[in-house]
């Protein structure tokens, strides 16, 4: 079962060394992104491998959630790096590191996220493909709830790549409307919503989170229902508590939108 979440953006420059002199102007974002882990409770049955920084009622997986090319799951030995972004930076570095697989851009931040709180050794690693239908990435989703008593996902995905003349993906008016929505649903823990996100004007507005962010709603119980016509999203009855959300960052400062947030179960 789902018991907490984080969500977190995807940028290389997140990381300051990435950034260099401009790092300052993500320090909200990064602040809220260790906020966020820091809630997940990412600890294990073990107590003495909890990370003693994370505050949250233990939970028995931990499992970092992004998109990529296609979907897949990574063993223990994947490698997070930044090299192809210009950076040296691996990890875990060791012996094992030249045959190490490289983790995708969106996993390797969050395992940055993780190792910059002290956290997220045993963490399990999925990539989620950017173009995954949504009803897969909410069956994916609810797999990876299943998978162990208590789950913490790690769900890493920046918002629409539109919201300025100098974003990637140029200016589009759509951008700001499909953001806010997003963050509503964040702030709300809304998976329905989240599950109702069209895959198509997701795509044109270059939104890299949408497929991550579908699977947390599978995970958190939303499912698809074909008695409507096309797809829709519904919570199943007899859930055990429900999810309560807490945005904390909104921002988009290169015409990106980045969100930040944070969900926890009520039991």
């Amino acid at each position: 079962m789902l018991v907490s979440a984080a969500v977190c953006p995807h940028p290389p420059v997140l990381v300051p060394a990435m950034a260099g002199e401009a790092a300052p102007e993500l320090d909200a974002v990064r602040a809220a992104c260790g906020e966020a882990v820091r809630r997940l409770g990412a600890g294990y049955s073990d107590a003495s491998l909890r990370p003693p920084r994370l505050r949250a009622p233990e939970v028995d997986a931990l499992v970092v959630v992004g998109g990529a090319p296609a979907t897949r799951a990574y063993g223990p030995s994947a490698l997070a790096t930044l090299r192809p972004y210009g950076l040296d930076w691996t990890s875990p570095t060791g012996p094992a590191e030249a045959a190490a697989e490289p983790l995708p851009l969106s996993l390797s931040i969050g395992h940055w996220l993780l190792r910059r709180e002290d956290a997220g050794d045993g963490a399990r690693y999925e990539a989620v493909a950017f173009d995954a239908p949504p009803e897969d990435c909410l069956a994916l989703g609810r797999r990876l709830a299943e998978s162990a008593e208590r789950v913490a996902l790690l769900v890493m995905g920046d918002a629409s790549a539109c919201r300025s003349e100098k974003a990637p993906g140029y200016l589009d008016e759509r951008a700001a409307s499909y953001d806010a929505s997003v963050a509503s649903a964040l702030a709300k823990a809304d998976a329905v919503a989240l599950a109702a996100l069209d895959a198509g004007v997701s795509r044109e507005l270059q939104a890299a989170g949408r497929a991550a962010w579908q699977v947390l709603a599978g995970a958190a119980g939303a499912a698809p229902d074909r008695r409507a016509h096309g797809l829709q999203a519904r919570e199943p009855l007899g859930a055990r508590g429900h999810m309560a959300g807490d945005l904390l960052a909104d921002e988009a400062p290169y015409g990106v939108g980045y969100l930040v947030a944070s969900w926890s179960r009520a039991v």
